[in-house]
């Protein structure tokens, strides 16, 4: 953000905040919710850029002090202030790449293995690892909302909550086909396998965002969690199953402790899945009158992440390549994330369907 836009940002910020305060101003809750979602980018933005300019203000006086006192015992100071400094602008460069309307709120993350039973779901239990390796690293709160376990090893299927500033914005651009090729620790004969799961995020959305339900068209079933959960799992029928049934939707939820709080979680991920599937629908009908089409068949691939014959992690849109297999596996996925939100603002992905 520049001075310019900082300055003229400023009185707009004001203008936002007085409207908001108006009695009348939630009665049109949509626009309520652009306008509210517009003030808290800019002040944000404007905030951050007050605070740096203050910081290098501050290094701009130390300095001048130790210069003309020729005093050393400035420079640490400076040094770690230099520090500081070059992460807020690094903080700059990767909030200018997050601007959609859903960027900053928590995300709904569910995976799902391809064909190759064993094999796939063991993957879907490395990527739900390392993506949870991820999310802590970054201070991120998760909610695993529904893990089924898988027939003999790794999960079927997994859906679980990321929490935070900006979560579904980073997540965002993981949303894609993920494949594996390593030499299958379930195969006696030491075979190299090539499998694949499918990452799907949608944004959670909140309760200012309303989506009428139905309640003629759920069916609500009850059964006994499958994993471990607290003293009651397996005891009481406290995992949720709600199905949409106009549109076959289903979610599955028993991480929570009772039945209510389960159905609570699963009626939220509905909501936010049903939000998602009408934003779709939008997108596509503008593609058909743009004349655009998007190859989406499970072979297209983001992301490679080879075992053997070598060792290597590659992101098929940006060219980002990694050696250290391990580390990425660990969650150390920043670099792929920051590249591929460079990607998709540079224009190679619709900006809209974010």
């Amino acid at each position: 953000m520049s001075i310019f836009e900082v300055e003229s940002s400023r009185p707009e910020i004001e203008k936002l905040r007085k409207l908001s305060s108006s009695p009348d101003f939630w009665e049109d809750q949509e626009n309520a919710r652009k306008l509210m979602s517009r003030l808290s980018r800019l002040d944000d933005k404007v905030s951050l850029y007050d605070r740096i300019s203050s910081h290098i203000s501050e290094l701009g006086e130390m300095n001048r002090l130790g210069l003309s006192e020729n005093d050393p015992s400035f420079e640490p100071e400076i040094e770690n202030g230099i520090v500081s400094l070059d992460q807020e602008l690094n903080e700059i460069e990767r909030n200018s790449l997050l601007t959609g309307e859903f960027d900053r709120g928590n995300a709904i993350v569910s995976l799902h293995p391809g064909a190759g039973g064993l094999e796939s779901q063991d993957w879907a239990a490395m990527l739900l690892r390392m993506y949870l390796r991820w999310a802590g690293e970054r201070k991120f709160e998760v909610d695993l909302n529904d893990v089924q376990p898988g027939e003999g090893a790794g999960v079927k299927s997994a859906t679980f909550t990321v929490k935070g500033e900006y979560a579904y914005g980073l997540l965002s651009v993981e949303k894609g086909v993920h494949r594996l090729v390593r030499i299958s620790p379930f195969d006696f004969s030491k075979r190299r396998h090539t499998s694949f799961v499918s990452l799907d995020v949608i944004p959670e959305v909140g309760e200012e965002i309303e989506i009428e339900i139905d309640p003629k068209d759920l069916r609500v079933d009850t059964f006994h969690s499958s994993g471990a959960g607290g003293q009651h799992v397996n005891v009481t029928d406290s995992a949720v199953r709600v199905t949409h049934l106009p549109t076959g939707m289903v979610v599955q939820c028993q991480n929570e402790r009772s039945q209510t709080s389960n159905k609570t979680v699963a009626m939220r991920i509905l909501k936010s899945r049903l939000f998602e599937l009408e934003r779709k629908k939008k997108e596509e009908e503008i593609q058909t009158l743009r004349g655009e089409r998007k190859d989406i068949a499970w072979g297209n691939q983001i992301r490679s992440y080879i075992f053997q014959p070598y060792q290597l992690v590659k992101d098929h849109r940006t060219g980002l390549e990694k050696g250290n297999v391990q580390a990425v596996m660990d969650g150390e996925i920043e670099e792929f994330i920051e590249e591929a939100l460079r990607w998709r603002k540079a224009g190679n992905e619709s900006g809209e369907s974010h």
